[in-house]
């Protein structure tokens, strides 16, 4: 596919974005993943234990979508929440063994899909890259983390 032509370098970043994406969008649909149920299967590996509130936070989504979401995993045995001891009003979400080996290696395949994008680049190029976009993001509001 030619690249469209592309005049500004916001465009440019929206193009990388959006070759990114696809991998990630094509190594977890081989594995009848959604993109937002493998983010949230891959917080869960990172933050075991989160609770509904903190996965709407970090997927910028409501409640009411994460709990949508939470039930496709749970119906597959992928995630399960857990009342703990002493609160019965929270509950804790969990990925299962079947949800990490699910994940597992997606991060390897969005290695190989950042060097397949950066590939044109040598080294010191890719240096300047990251100093430039590092810079421009210094001056951008940072995402919350929980």
């Amino acid at each position: 596919m030619d690249a469209p032509k592309l005049t500004s370098p916001l465009e440019l970043v929206r193009w990388i974005t959006w070759a990114q994406r696809k991998a990630a969008e094509d190594w977890v649909r081989a594995r009848e993943l959604s993109f937002e149920q493998s983010f949230v299967l891959g917080y869960l590996v990172r933050e075991p234990g989160a609770i509904q509130r903190d996965i709407a936070q970090v997927t910028r989504t409501s409640a009411a979508s994460v709990s949508s979401l939470l039930q496709g995993l749970e119906r597959r045995g992928l995630v399960e929440r857990r009342v703990e001891a002493g609160d019965e009003r929270s509950k804790r979400v969990y990925a299962t063994p079947a949800g990490v080996e699910l994940i597992a290696g997606l991060d390897t395949a969005m290695a190989a899909a950042d060097e397949t994008i950066l590939a044109p680049l040598d080294q010191a190029e890719r240096a300047t890259l990251h100093a430039l976009l590092a810079k421009i993001t210094a001056e951008l509001p940072q995402p919350t983390r929980t």
